[in-house]
């Protein structure tokens, strides 16, 4: 251990490794593609090949193959022994001292309120998926929940199948709009208990630190505005994106929130991220 630490932090000291396990941090329980991580952050792949070397070597990566794709996430086990590490030796075992208020243990192991939680759902053009999961939470579960859904970068309107989809299945659509993330970040803003990203684009891209750090989750699938074909078959890409998400929904709802403090609570959102991934295997 003496050897671990210095070496993951001297790893992690380097600003381009550092953003590689951001973001795989971000992306958390995902299994990232080595195409995709590159892709994110403008790198070379022999460049990113080094540094997911270097990340792995210290303990903090782990590589899994899958047909003839390289996958990568993070090592959580070894991310959180070296927390624990810090804190008992750096910080003397002084959480109160090194961890902001929002996660000390004395939150972090309290249960969640019993009220109204508010919700926040992001993708990349707040025209379809996350449109789909507010639609879905605010019917099913709108005396427990204040639903929201944003854009990074939203369209100036919803797609058309997207629309026809939550008609269909009988959502009221006439208050829906795309709206940007900024929204949801400025003083006048409701602050979040849950974020979920549900595309993984979004989930790639550098957010703001949401005020009283809610619980966040990562949910992407597959983009439906991206199907090709007939309109029968990019019709079937979204009610299969609705399927999706209500499925992760109705699992999210079950969760006995007022009962879970928020470590527990925040392994039962990545539960649920799990599970999606080896459904859809």
């Amino acid at each position: 251990m003496e050897k671990e630490i210095p070496s993951r932090l001297t790893t992690l000291g380097h600003p381009q490794r550092l953003a590689i396990f951001r973001l795989l941090m971000r992306r958390y329980p995902d299994r990232m593609p080595a195409g995709e991580i590159a892709g994110a952050l403008d790198l070379k792949a022999s460049t990113l090949s080094t540094y997911l070397s270097a990340l792995m070597q210290a303990g903090l990566v782990t590589q899994e193959r899958a047909g003839t794709s390289l996958l990568y996430t993070v090592d959580m086990s070894a991310v959180q022994q070296t927390f624990d590490y810090l804190m008992l030796d750096c910080c003397r075992g002084r959480p109160d001292l090194c961890l902001p208020a929002a996660t000390s243990p004395q939150t972090g192991h309290t249960a969640m309120t019993a009220r109204k939680y508010n919700v926040l759902f992001i993708c990349t053009g707040n025209s379809a998926r996350s449109i789909f999961a507010e639609s879905i939470l605010r019917d099913r579960a709108s005396d427990r929940f204040n639903v929201y859904s944003a854009g990074t970068r939203p369209q100036s309107d919803l797609n058309p199948f997207a629309v026809e989809v939550l008609q269909s299945k009988g959502h009221d659509t006439a208050h829906l709009r795309a709206k940007n993330t900024a929204e949801f970040t400025g003083p006048d803003a409701p602050q979040m208990d849950f974020v979920f990203t549900v595309c993984n684009q979004a989930a790639n891209e550098e957010c703001p630190a949401w005020d009283g750090q809610p619980i966040s989750g990562h949910w992407g699938m597959p983009d439906p505005v991206k199907a090709e074909g007939t309109d029968a078959e990019k019709s079937l890409a979204f009610h299969q994106a609705y399927g999706a998400l209500k499925r992760r929904i109705e699992a999210f709802t079950a969760l006995p929130i007022e009962t879970l403090d928020r470590i527990a609570l925040q392994h039962a959102v990545d539960d649920i991220a799990s599970q999606a991934q080896e459904d859809t295997q």
